[in-house]
């Protein structure tokens, strides 16, 4: 047939978004966006995607080398997994639990808790944990006003914690737990950032232990509280090669090791695209450099999916008032992975890992994660004997009196990886030398940890209300929605549909 004599048409040329950041919000950006119909480009200044999701290999052993598993106190990361086509490789941890060494000695950890604060006080490794003394205060919980603890605008968990269940509590159950997944103390950490809805839980379910219970079975299939975390078989990284390969399949540009330099808002009438586009405007121009190069793209759409202080630095110029809003680098979290030929581990001397109080003498990590003890698919593909250990070292907003012992930390690979030997030692109640090491990574995170101070959600909401003045602009990230996939991905899509839903009303 000749298709001369027919009239052409032309679908009209999609409006294009840029996505800066290429970690799991940024990808997940990107994702959205296509599905909506735009033509994406996403830049990240790394050589590699994925962020604080990322994956080493260690002793021939390929591992995450930085998140290994995600909250489950909703549906959000289980949802992307399906989407990915992963949901049948979520995996639960191993039931045993972890421990936390306390000043005298090693308890196990309770293990239908949030944040380690007990849902249920005659639990035995409870009793263990606090003492008579300790049990009788945390059950004033039950019989005060709901009021208590949630009347403040803001409090931190420390607050909460020590307000409705006590000092003993907050010391050897909430501190290590809070040290271990958050990097911080529960001094200044903001109890609506990091367990957002347990508060108003309290309200309506009378207690924070009954509230504890109430979120923990959210997401349980028989309504009963369980694993408050999952993981995937093959480990949390193939989550990014999946979000990468369906970017690639959807024609999405993917540009590696590309540095955004400044950001610029553009008004419609200057916007050279809006005659080209058949009068689509470009409201946003990004600046990039790779290597050498450089070059510029403009877009109708502006995703910022990086850390808060470099959103803040690249917005400066096209919103002057959020500059005083940039938020202090998080925490430089050390990640020392040993991967150890030691059969007596094949016992699980403690469960899952240990989460260590900080008031602990002698020890420097702040948690041990016994990996392959934790994960069925991992111990399968190393084989008995052979074990994966994981000890973190740093955190944010430390005491004075752990300053001595958190500060006087060695810094280099060697002197990490002999520490995390002698920790694990101790910690796990096994000897462990060099000569049972096959192989050790040491992974720096310099600062990428969101930090949730107090008051970090009402400083995030006037950033986001500046945000919103700027038409197609999206900032997005673990800064402004908390720390861990679980908050990360919900936000994020949250951020994307309103956008989307905006667009599509206009």
């Amino acid at each position: 047939m000749d298709q001369s004599k027919h009239p052409q048409t032309h679908a009209p040329t999609p409006e294009r978004a840029i996505v800066v950041g290429g970690g799991i919000s940024g990808l997940l950006a990107a994702k959205d966006l296509q599905a909506a119909g735009f033509a994406v480009s996403v830049y990240d200044a790394a050589p590699t995607w994925g962020g604080c999701v990322g994956v080493h290999e260690v002793a021939g052993v390929v591992l995450d080398s930085g998140a290994e598993s995600f909250a489950t106190r909703n549906t959000a990361v289980a949802d992307l997994l399906a989407e990915l086509g992963l949901g049948a490789n979520i995996v639960s941890p191993d039931p045993a639990g972890a421990w936390v060494w306390l000043p005298e000695g090693p308890v196990p950890l309770p293990r239908t808790g949030i944040l380690g604060i007990p849902s249920d006080l005659h639990a035995p490794e409870v009793r263990a944990a606090l003492g008579k003394a300790g049990i009788l205060r945390a059950s004033l919980d039950a019989t005060m006003p709901a009021s208590v603890g949630t009347s403040e605008a803001v409090s931190s968990v420390a607050e909460l914690v020590r307000a409705r269940m006590g000092r003993r509590v907050l010391e050897r159950l909430v501190a290590p737990v809070v040290a271990g997944v958050h990097s911080a103390d529960p001094e200044v950490l903001d109890i609506d950032m990091v367990a957002p809805g347990l508060r108003a839980g309290i309200r309506e379910h009378g207690s924070l232990a009954a509230a504890v219970a109430a979120q923990r079975a959210v997401g349980s299939p028989d309504g009963k509280p369980g694993s408050a975390v999952a993981g995937l078989a093959g480990g949390m990284h193939t989550m990014v090669d999946a979000l990468v390969r369906q970017l690639r399949d959807a024609g999405v540009a993917l540009h590696l090791g590309y540095a955004i330099t400044a950001v610029r808002h553009e008004s419609a009438e200057a916007s050279p695209r809006s005659k080209r586009d058949g009068g689509a405007p470009a409201h946003w121009s990004v600046e990039w450099k790779h290597g050498s190069d450089t070059g510029a793209e403009t877009a109708a759409v502006l995703v910022l999916a990086t850390d808060g202080p470099t959103a803040v630095n690249l917005l400066g110029p096209e919103i002057p008032e959020l500059l005083p809003f940039a938020p202090a680098p998080g925490p430089d979290i050390r990640l020392v992975t040993l991967v150890v030929d030691v059969p007596e581990l094949d016992s699980k001397p403690r469960g899952t890992g240990v989460l260590v109080a900080p008031q602990t003498p002698g020890i420097s990590a702040k948690a041990l994660t016994h990996a392959t003890a934790k994960w069925d698919w991992l111990a399968e593909s190393t084989g008995p004997g052979t074990h994966v250990l994981r000890l973190s070292y740093g955190r944010a907003g430390v005491a004075a009196a752990d300053a001595v012992r958190l500060t006087a930390r060695p810094v280099n690979d060697a002197e990490l990886v002999a520490t995390a030997l002698a920790d694990a030692t101790k910690l796990l109640g096994v000897q462990l030398g060099d000569a049972d090491l096959l192989g050790a990574d040491v992974v720096r995170w310099k600062g990428t940890l969101p930090f949730a101070a107090v008051g970090h959600q009402g400083k995030m909401a006037q950033i986001q209300a500046l945000v919103n003045k700027m038409p197609g602009l999206v900032v997005t990230g673990g800064w402004m929605h908390g720390n861990g996939l679980a908050a990360v991905v919900a936000g994020t899509r949250r951020r994307l549909r309103a956008l989307v839903d905006s667009k599509a009303v206009k």
